[in-house]
């Protein structure tokens, strides 16, 4: 596993889907990970540090959780298949961890608020890890992939070429 941070959410300019851009917190690897525009918003409100008037859905899962004595120990990025990601969230109960099932876009909204480290299995960035070329500043694939596997990727790939990196060195996230 690999510790991740998030480096910005991101619109797609041809569709206007979200994309959270994950980068691994040792090297120059990022991990785009499609996500609704809901939770979208969840994470940048937390990440701008805005202030809402009640709480928010994923302020209320970590408050269910503390208050039935247990707590987040980190979220997991732990699979893909067919071009869905999966999470889990490492909850500590009883002196015991438990995996849960998540989208991975709910478990990071929920990492940002309890302030737990947010890691990427391996496979996963081997999968859809993408480094950016300093020159262009256009992804390319972290890893060399067979054209069979490339095409099976195609949407992913197109989506990734749709959005708009041109102020990707900055790491400001953005809504």
């Amino acid at each position: 596993m690999l510790e991740m941070t998030i480096e910005s959410i991101r619109v797609s300019m041809l569709n206007h889907q979200r994309v959270v851009i994950l980068k691994e917190k040792e090297a120059e690897r990022y991990l785009p990970i499609w996500i609704g525009p809901a939770e979208a918003d969840a994470i940048a409100v937390k990440l701008q540090e805005y202030q809402v008037p009640r709480p928010l859905t994923h302020d209320l899962l970590g408050n269910v959780i503390g208050a039935l004595g247990a707590a987040v120990n980190s979220i997991i990025v732990s699979d893909l298949q067919n071009d869905t990601f999966y999470a889990k969230i490492i909850l500590a109960v009883d002196g015991k961890n438990l995996e849960i099932d998540s989208r991975p876009s709910d478990a990071i909204a929920l990492a940002v608020r309890v302030n737990v480290p947010i890691f990427a299995e391996e496979g996963v960035l081997d999968k859809a890890g993408l480094i950016i070329d300093p020159e262009t500043g256009k992804p390319t694939p972290a890893r060399d992939i067979p054209p069979e596997e490339l095409e099976k990727m195609s949407a992913f790939r197109d989506f990734i070429e749709t959005l708009d990196l041109s102020d990707f060195d900055k790491g400001k996230p953005e809504a």
